[in-house]
């Protein structure tokens, strides 16, 4: 494609309204004189090349030098200007290496035959500059213009950067250069390329993380971080973010925030304006640095603002406490690095106690990695098969159970419509084997498993890898797992100011359950 070609699309597609575009172009005039001037260096072209005092490459240069003036008539010295102050230099280093490739240079004589095939491609070259393979893409960008190969960014095999692709990459840069009203960062536009891949394949659970956000993603898996140490869920429907937990001894204790509270605000951002992961990303910050909140406490009908002092966290992803009766209790936020160590922890702790009976708490659990649940599954089950994956090719995995640890007391597991894939998994699992009761409403219904791949330069690429099944073979995705008692969650106290397990109508059922079967 031809300078023109490039640059003056619009032109063709609006006929007269060219002159409404490029309202720089020289006047009439000059544009003779200029047009006159790209004769001549043609023809100085075809005197060179027939004294043998200069190449095919040196006149594709000097070609390229006749593009530019031509340019300049017909849009105007800015676009020339910025087109000409790398052009030549670059079309050269791809012409001598494409020369280089076929031999063209190697031969240290020319016979006439060769004078007479270098006007023809002279001629050619400067007539059908954009039909010989080559696309030279002028693209006005500060000081930047692609030259490429159309033929060899298809591999032949359906290529995602296939000719059609790269140009219109090509082209839709070049009019964002030129047009868009704003400054425009290289990093920002190539990350949206990655993540625009990335998204085209239709699956949420697909992310392209730049290093930034893969450096956060690392941290919500080990529970290290500087923040408020407070739990969050967001309704997926109205956006409102929830403290669904308050961590003992972090920030979020000691400013007073309590679990229900309803965030509206941080640091003047609207809570429900943005996804959970990006408010998450308001919250914390560098240690010793505040964030301000504005709550809503729905217990009392009260607005009421905070100035949270961030701190280094360390969150347990388990949590532990013995009723009575011999009944333990082990909360479960999410499975992360840690989380299967804690729960042994906490299971012994419990035991330690005199546990006769324990409930697991999954809701709310979003899930995390598979290893951490197997781990706990391993502790819990006796031997067996307690989740497989398959992937496109039909490929199986099977995570097992040793059998050489397991419970043998009864147990109870409450989910809710948050309790998503490894909390299903483990939900799943503790069904099929019939080795507990689960109390609460239906699971959320993710039955994919996603791999993280990093990347060279410190990014990387989250992919939905495979799909998973119970124990039996149950497929749950966007099913989910039904509870053994279907309960709605309620809060028995409606007088109360803060959250005691004593007024949860789900951890009272499990209670109720587990007494008849240890008496």
């Amino acid at each position: 494609m031809s300078v023109r070609g490039v640059i003056s699309r619009a032109d063709k597609r609006s006929g007269n309204q060219a002159d409404k575009v490029y309202k720089k172009r020289l006047p009439h005039e000059s544009r003779k004189s200029e047009t006159a001037f790209c004769v001549q260096s043609l023809f100085f072209c075809f005197v060179k090349v027939m004294e043998n005092k200069t190449g095919t490459s040196a006149f594709f240069s000097i070609a390229v030098k006749v593009e530019v003036r031509l340019c300049i008539c017909l849009h105007g010295k800015d676009v020339a200007k910025m087109f000409c102050n790398c052009c030549e230099r670059k079309f050269m280093d791809q012409q001598n290496y494409e020369l280089n490739q076929t031999g063209a240079e190697e031969t240290p004589k020319k016979k006439k035959g060769s004078t007479v095939k270098g006007i023809v491609i002279g001629v050619i070259g400067t007539l059908l500059i954009s039909w010989t393979g080559i696309n030279v893409a002028c693209l006005a960008t500060n000081s930047q213009i692609l030259i490429t190969n159309k033929e060899s960014a298809d591999d032949g095999q359906g290529a995602v950067l296939d000719a059609d692709t790269v140009s219109k990459i090509n082209e839709l840069t070049a009019y964002t250069k030129l047009y868009y009203y704003d400054d425009i960062e290289n990093e920002k536009l190539q990350d949206g390329l990655y993540t625009g891949l990335i998204d085209g394949l239709g699956d949420k659970y697909s992310v392209y993380y730049n290093a930034e956000d893969y450096q956060a993603l690392q941290i919500s898996t080990t529970g290290q971080y500087y923040g408020i140490g407070a739990g969050l869920s967001q309704d997926k429907d109205t956006m409102v973010v929830t403290v669904n937990k308050v961590y003992e001894g972090t920030p979020s204790e000691t400013a007073g925030l309590l679990k229900d509270d309803v965030i509206v605000s941080v640091d003047g951002t609207e809570a429900a304006s943005m996804e959970l992961s990006e408010l998450v990303k308001l919250i914390r910050g560098e240690k010793g640095t505040t964030v301000h909140l504005e709550i809503y406490r729905p217990s009392t009908k009260e607005n009421l603002s905070f100035d949270v002092e961030r701190q280094d966290i360390t969150l347990p992803s388990v949590s532990h406490k013995m009723f009575g009766d011999g009944i333990g209790y082990v909360h479960i936020d999410s499975f992360e690095t840690e989380t299967a160590a804690q729960f042994e922890e906490a299971v012994k702790d419990l035991e330690d106690q005199g546990m006769k009976a324990l409930i697991i708490d999954v809701r709310y659990n979003p899930g995390g990695m598979v290893t951490a649940v197997v781990q706990i599954l391993d502790d819990i089950l006796p031997e067996g098969t307690v989740v497989y994956t398959e992937d496109k090719n039909g490929n199986r995995q099977d995570y097992t159970s040793s059998g050489d640890t397991y419970l043998d007391y009864p147990l109870a597991v409450l989910i809710n419509g948050e309790s998503a894939s490894a909390s299903e998994i483990l939900a799943g699992a503790v069904k099929d084997y019939q080795y507990g009761t689960l109390i609460g409403t239906t699971t959320f219904g993710k039955g994919i498993v996603q791999t993280i791949f990093p990347l060279e330069n410190g990014d990387a690429v989250k992919l939905t890898t495979a799909k998973y099944f119970t124990p039996k073979g149950n497929y749950i995705h966007g099913v989910g797992i039904e509870p053994d008692i279907e309960l709605e969650y309620e809060y028995l106290d409606k007088e109360a100011v803060s959250y005691d397990e004593a007024y949860d109508n789900q951890i009272q059922k499990a209670i109720e359950v587990l007494k008849d079967k240890i008496q």
